[in-house]
Parts: structure tokens; sequence; C-alpha cells
């Protein structure tokens, strides 16, 4: 079955008071445009195009990454006008999936049960059944319970707006139908707008059946219209990644407090995360690793053994094996920790390796610098790496001890087995196996007094 998915993305989204379209408002740090596309993207033989509007060339410029058509509606005149829009490119024996672009959670198995109901005589139609239909277009069936037609909110008599199954607008029909319809759609009625829902009443007179399917929950065919709509898809979002993690073996103190803004590339056994832990981009996570709480890891690959104390940021790094990190310490991009490190509170790592068994504990700041195994630095130490306008690298060599309050001036290389005195600046290589240290001669003056104010007259 060859499928030709539109997606109409063309709303200005009033409500949600943002001069961003509100197709590019985010759930899970995607743009809600990006869901409907990457679910639709998952469907074979699927060509997807896209009706955009408002915003027009932000839009664009945002998701310039998608592999679809664009095609402009510049009057939004209806759901039925935007479809129009896309009329002389769809083909008479492809089936037709309307989505629509701030509905963000529908299901792959949901969109595949809806393409089964359509063939030569019957079309799909996606309904939901709300104790609220406040709204929403009703779903009229006749006494044998088959779909006779919708009528809008503002169309409904007092009868048919107690009717709680409502159209959700998402639908499936063969293109050679869907053209002959689109073409007789009217904009008689209290909006002024050609609304796509007249086909079904149209497929009813000429004898297609429209065979209804229905979501697992009501939340995947929830639009956004404002910023409360947006937070509580969020929250549905965020649980049940939640509790797909925790199916899998992953322990979570809260799951109402654990967002997932990404994707999990490997997870492995006995992971146990405390609250307010935020996972974003590409992640793997190995065995029995322990993140604390409140701690952000971005597009990292933490290691099995690994302890992550609580209040981390991890950003494109890589933690090894055994590792300790935190709390309070701060991993940059470029980070590569080998097995058996460990870094301490108010630490910072950035562009830098550190190699087996090594140990940065406290209140440090190591960039562009490569370190060696069982190295130990000292309390307070910095590599001054940038003289203003370039960036130059720092080397630790094995065994290496730094002294705390320590200033490694690069570029320079401290040798195997070197220490380096407590409180100097190095400017120069250090020896391997020497004691290196630069301190201004230490002076006491006798008969020093302390300043006092001066008292008031």
């Amino acid at each position: 079955m060859k499928i030709t998915t539109i997606i109409l993305a063309a709303g200005k989204g009033t409500r949600m008071c943002s001069a961003v379209p509100k197709i590019l408002h985010n759930i899970a740090n995607k743009p809600l445009l990006r869901h409907v596309y990457d679910m639709g993207n998952q469907l074979e033989n699927n060509n997807i195009k896209i009706v955009y509007g408002h915003g027009a060339e932000v839009v664009r410029e945002t998701l310039a990454d998608l592999r679809t058509a664009w095609i402009e509606q510049k009057q939004q005149l209806g759901t039925g006008h935007a479809v129009q829009q896309v009329s002389d490119q769809i083909a008479d024996d492809e089936v037709v999936l309307i989505l629509y672009g701030d509905v963000p959670l529908l299901k792959l198995s949901t969109a595949k049960s809806l393409l089964a109901n359509v063939s030569v005589q019957s079309m799909g139609l996606l309904t939901v059944d709300l104790k609220n239909p406040a709204g929403y277009g009703r779903i009229v069936r006749n006494d044998g319970g088959q779909v006779a037609k919708i009528v809008e909110e503002k169309d409904a008599s007092e009868i048919e707006k107690q009717i709680h199954e409502v159209n959700t607008g998402i639908m499936a029909v063969y293109g050679s139908k869907l053209k002959k319809w689109l073409g007789q759609l009217t904009n008689n009625n209290a909006q002024n707008e050609y609304y796509l829902t007249d086909v079904i009443e149209m497929a009813v007179a000429e004898g297609v059946d429209v065979v209804t399917s229905q979501p697992d929950t009501v939340e995947e065919v929830l639009g956004v219209n404002n910023r409360i709509q947006l937070a509580q898809l969020e929250r549905f979002y965020q649980l049940e990644q939640a509790n797909y993690l925790m199916t899998q073996g992953v322990t979570l103190k809260d799951p109402l407090r654990f967002d997932l803004r990404g994707s999990i590339d490997r997870l492995g056994q006995d992971i146990e995360i405390d609250i307010n832990v935020i996972l974003e981009g590409n992640i793997s996570i190995g065995n029995n690793v322990h993140i604390g709480s409140n701690t952000v890891i971005k597009n990292s690959i933490i290691g099995d053994h690994v302890e992550i104390l609580a209040n981390c940021v991890i950003e494109d790094a890589k933690v090894g094996q055994g590792s300790r990190i935190g709390p309070y310490a701060r991993l940059r991009p470029e980070t590569i920790l080998a097995e058996e490190v460990h870094i301490g509170n108010f630490v910072e790592i950035k562009k830098s390796s550190v190699a087996f068994g090594s140990k940065i504990n406290h209140l440090s700041y190591i960039g562009d610098a490569t370190v060696g195994s069982q190295v130990n630095i000292g309390a307070g130490t910095i590599t001054c790496n940038y003289d203003g306008a370039n960036k130059f690298r720092t080397v630790i060599e094995d065994g290496a001890f730094i002294g705390s309050d320590t200033q490694l001036v690069a570029p320079v290389v401290v040798g195997k087995n070197a220490t380096i005195g407590a409180g100097s600046t190095i400017t120069k290589d250090a020896p391997e196996n020497q004691l290196t240290l630069s301190r201004v001669q230490q002076v006491s003056l006798a008969g020093w007094q302390r300043p006092s104010k001066k008292q008031e007259d």
C-alpha cells in the first residue's frame, strides 16, 4: 500500500501567546511537528507532505532537515481548504492519511489500525469518547450504528451536543475519492470555512463505509492550543517514558519527577535513578549505574558500575566503568573518562581525557588537557588553557601529583611521577620524578599594625 501523509500545520496558535509558531513549541525538547513527522516516517511506503502557513520562514528553517514536501497555505480557510492545497499532488491509487501538526502523541500502532480500515469501499476515521466533548465535532450515527456525519460544535443541535463520541480529525481514505470530495466542499457554515469533516457525509451518500477506530488513550489525539495543554501532554509523555523504563528494570525513585528528552541507545540492568533527573539527546547507560538527584545528562555514554552523585551536569561526555562523579560536578563536551576515575565536588572538565584511576576530587578546572593514569590533582587546580585568543593543551603524565591551588599555564607538560608543590604557577615543563614548585619567599613583618576604622568625632 502506497501512502501519502498530509500533516496540517498552518495554524497561527494565537492562544499560545507566543511569537513562536505553535507547531515549533516542544514536548521533550522536540517540536510538536517533528513528533508527528517522526511517527509518520515509520510507516512503510509513505510520502509525507506538510501544509504550513503561519511563521512559514522560521518553520522551514527550524525543520529544514525533514524529508518532506512543503506546501504553503497562504490563507487559512479551514481544514478542507488546507488539504485542497495538496489535491493536485495526490495519486488516485494511494491512501491518504490526514494528521495534524499540533497533535504530537499519536502512536504508530494507532495509525496502522486506522489505515487497515481503508479499502475501495471504506475509509478510516479515528474517533474518541470524551467525558466533556465541548468544542469537538460530534460523531452522528444512524439507527444501525453506522457513521452518518460529523457535526461541528457551533453547528450542532442541543441533542447532538450530548454525544460524547467526537471526531479527532485524523482519517485515511483513497486518493481518488478524497480528491473528488475536496472539489465538492463549500463554506456554508457558521465559520465560513471549508470543513474537511464534510467529506464524511459525502462518503456516506456514495455508500462508502466510514469505519471508526479509537486510540488506546485520549492523550494520543489531544491537540495543543495553549501552554496548559502543552504542559499536560508533556507530563503524560514523560510518565509513559518512565513507565516503559521501569518495565525494562530501571528503578525510578519517583516516576513523576523524571524526564527523558531523547532516547536511550543502551539500557543496562539494575539502573537506579533518583528524583529530578533529566536525560537528553542520545544516552547510553550501562549496568549497575546510580544517578543522583537533580542531575542532567545529555548525549553521553555512562559505563558499567558508575556512580553519579547529586547535582551533576554531563554533556557530550564518556564516563568509564567504575567511575565516580560528583556531587556538583560538570563534564563538558569532549570529556572522556577512563575506568575508575573520580571527579569530585565543584570540578569542571572540558575537552579533556582522564586515564585509569586518576582523581580530581575538589574545586578544580581541567580544560584542554590529557591526564594520564593514577594522577592525583589537588583542590583548586586550574589548567590555564586560554590566552585570550587561542587554546593550548596541558599534558599530565602517569602518576603525577598536582598540589592544591596550582595553575598549569598551557602549553605545558608535567612528566611521569612528577610532583607539583601546592600553590605553584607552572609555566615550563615539569620533569618526571622530580618536585617542581614556584613560590614567593614567605615574609613576616614584626610590629605590623592591622588597619582599624577611624573614630568619628
